[in-house]
C-alpha cells in the first residue's frame, strides 16, 4: 500500500457550502428539496469449538464518542496510484531486524502488509490456498497471521484440540508459502492476559512447530499477542526468556515479535528496557477509532528512537473490533506507518458480524471474493493495499457514499460549470432482470451567465440511457453525461433551469454515487 495522507476534505466541504446555497435559493423559488438520506481440500475440522470469544477489552482511556462520518472518503484519481512493489520470501528470502527496521536477506527494508486470521478453532476455513494466493495476487498482501487463540473456548492451553490446531498452523503456513507469502505465527493470548499463565502450553506448541518449520524462511513467530490487565513489561520479559529459546534451539535466526502491555500499546516500556537478543521486534496494535494522535505519537517516537515495531494487528473500527469507522484516523496511521516503513497485519478474515470483519457477515465463500463480498473495512483494506487484482475505479465507486434512488428520492449533483443540479427519482419499475429509474432534473445558476452546461453523473454500476428529454445524455460504463439542448442552454446569472430528465436502467441496486 503505497498509499499517501489523502486530502478527503477541502473539495466535500466546497460542495457542502454550494449545496447549502442551492438549497436556500430553490426554497426560495418554490422548489422543494428533499434530503437525502442518506480448494485444494482441508481437513474436516468441524469438531472445533464454535466461537463463543469474549469481546475485545477496550483500552483503558477510549476516546469520547463523535459523531459518525457520513461516508467513507475515497481518492479522487485512484488510477494515478500505480501498484505497490510487494515483497515476497522469493525475492527477498529470510528476514532479520537491523536497528529498527525489518530488513531482507541483502539487508534492503521491507514492509510486510498483510492480514490476519481470526481465531483458527473458530474460523479455520479460511485457511486455504486458493484464498492465500487470491491474498497476495490479487489483494497485494505479502504476509498471513495464523491466530492461535491459548485461553478462550477453543483455546489451545484449554479445551481446544491440539493436534488439529497444530495441524492447521503447519498447513496454512504451507499455503502461505505456496503463495510466496510471509507467515506469522501467533499464540494469541487475551482473556489469560498475562503470557505466563499458560507458559507451559507456549513451550509446548512452539517447540512442535519452530522444529517442523525450521528449513522455512518465511516465518516469523509472535509469541504473545496481547499482554493485559496487571501484567508489567517485566512480566513479558520472564516469559520470553523461556519461549524465545525454545524457538532458537530449533531455529536461530528467525525474527520473534514480542507483545508489550495494555494490549500491545506500551511499546515505550520496551523502548526503555529491550530484550538483548537479535532479531526481536515489538508488537503495538491499534484500532483507529480508538487510538489515535497520543498512540500515533508513541509509534513514531519509539521507532525514530531505535526500536523495531512491528503492527501485528489493527483495525479500522473501535477497540472491541465492532462500532464506528475512523477513514480519517485509520488513513492517518496508514500514512505513517508507510513513513516509518513499518509492517502491519489487518484484523480478520472471517464473515463475523461485526465491523473488523473484512468479508460481509452474510457472505460464506472462503476464495473468490469479489468487491460486493467485501465490509467496509474490506474495502477500505484493498483500496489501501492497492492490488493488482482489482480495477481501481471499480473500488471507488465501491466505497463511495450511494445515495437513495428509490422514488421519491433526491439529491445534488455537482458539475464542474456554475450550474447546481438537484436530481428527483420520479419512478422506477421492473422489466425482466433490470430495473429502470426515471430522474427529473433541475439547476441553478450561481455564478457568470451561461451559453451551454453539461453535467456528468456517476453510478455505483454500469447503466444503458433509455430516454432523454430537453438534454443532449449519453451513457458510457457507469456514467451518464447530461448536457444542453439547442433551446436551453442559455442560462443567466442567477436564473433557473428545469424540465430536463432521463430515464436509465441498470441493477436493482443502482445508485448516484458521491465521488
Amino acid at each position: 500500500m503505497a498509499a499517501q495522507q489523502r486530502n478527503k476534505h477541502t473539495g466535500r466541504a466546497k460542495r457542502i457550502v454550494v449545496a447549502a446555497v442551492a438549497l436556500v435559493v430553490l426554497v426560495a423559488v418554490g422548489i422543494a428539496l428533499a434530503s437525502t438520506a442518506a480448494n485444494t481440500e482441508d481437513p474436516d475440522y468441524s469438531g472445533l469449538a464454535v466461537e463463543t470469544e469474549p469481546t475485545r477489552p477496550q483500552a483503558p482511556e477510549p476516546k469520547e464518542e463523535e459523531p459518525a462520518e457520513e461516508a467513507a472518503p475515497v481518492p479522487q484519481d485512484p488510477a494515478e496510484e500505480p501498484a505497490r512493489p510487494v515483497a515476497s520470501p522469493s525475492q527477498n528470502g529470510a528476514l532479520h531486524v537491523e536497528g529498527s527496521q525489518l530488513v531482507d536477506a541483502a539487508g534492503d527494508p521491507v514492509q510486510l502488509r498483510g492480514v490476519s486470521t481470526h481465531g483458527l478453532a473458530w474460523y479455520p476455513q479460511y485457511v486455504n490456498e486458493e484464498l492465500f494466493s487470491e491474498l497476495r495476487e490479487d489483494w497485494g498482501a505479502n504476509a498471513v497471521r495464523f491466530a492461535l487463540y491459548s485461553d478462550e473456548e477453543g483455546g489451545y492451553a484449554t479445551d481446544g484440540r491440539r493436534v488439529e490446531l497444530n495441524d492447521l498452523v503447519l498447513k496454512g503456513v504451507e499455503y502461505a508459502t505456496a503463495a510466496d507469502m510471509y507467515a506469522i505465527v501467533d499464540w494469541h493470548i487475551l482473556s489469560d492476559g498475562n503470557p505466563r499463565t499458560h507458559a507451559w502450553a507456549a513451550e509446548e506448541f512452539f517447540k512442535l512447530v519452530s522444529a517442523r518449520l525450521a528449513d522455512h524462511d518465511n516465518v516469523i513467530y509472535e509469541i504473545c499477542n496481547e499482554p493485559n490487565g496487571k501484567t508489567a513489561w517485566a512480566d513479558v520479559k520472564a516469559y520470553a526468556a523461556e519461549i524465545i529459546p525454545v524457538i532458537r534451539a530449533n531455529d536461530p535466526d528467525a525474527v520473534i515479535v514480542v507483545g508489550t502491555p495494555t494490549w500491545s500499546q506500551d511499546i515505550q516500556d520496551a523502548a526503555a528496557d529491550p530484550l538483548s537478543e537479535d532479531n526481536i521486534m515489538y508488537a503495538l496494535h491499534f484500532y483507529a477509532a480508538t487510538h489515535q494522535d497520543d498512540l500515533r505519537d508513541r509509534l513514531k517516537t519509539a521507532v525514530e528512537g531505535g526500536l523495531p515495531v512491528f503492527v501485528t494487528e489493527f483495525g479500522i473500527c473501535e477497540a472491541s473490533g465492532a462500532g464506528e469507522i475512523d477513514y480519517e484516523s485509520a488513513d492517518e496511521w496508514l500514512a505513517l506507518m508507510d513513513e516509518l516503513n513499518v509492517s502491519y497485519i489487518c484484523w480478520n478474515l472471517s464473515n463475523k458480524e461485526e465491523a473488523s470483519a473484512l468479508f460481509k457477515s452474510d457472505v460464506s465463500k472462503t476464495s473468490g471474493f469479489s468487491l460486493d463480498d467485501l465490509s467496509e473495512e474490506g474495502l477500505w483494506l484493498v483500496d489501501a493495499l492497492r492490488g493488482p487484482g482489482f480495477d481501481r475505479k471499480e473500488v471507488q465507486l465501491a466505497r463511495a457514499d450511494k445515495k437513495p434512488n428509490a422514488t421519491g428520492s433526491a439529491m445534488m449533483a455537482f458539475a464542474e460549470d456554475t450550474i447546481q443540479w438537484q436530481l428527483n427519482v420520479t419512478e422506477t419499475w421492473e422489466e425482466g432482470d433490470r430495473t429502470f429509474f426515471k430522474y427529473e432534473m433541475a439547476g441553478s445558476n450561481y455564478s457568470a451567465a451561461t451559453k451551454k452546461w453539461s453535467v456528468t453523473i456517476p453510478f455505483n454500476a454500469d447503466v444503458t440511457l433509455e430516454d432523454s428529454w430537453n438534454c443532449k445524455a449519453s451513457a458510457a460504463a457507469n456514467e451518464l453525461t447530461v448536457s444542453n439542448d439547442s433551446h436551453n442552454g442559455k442560462v443567466g446569472a442567477g436564473d433557473s433551469v428545469s424540465d430536463i430528465g432521463f430515464i436509465v436502467s441498470g441493477p436493482a441496486k443502482l445508485a448516484v454515487v458521491d465521488l
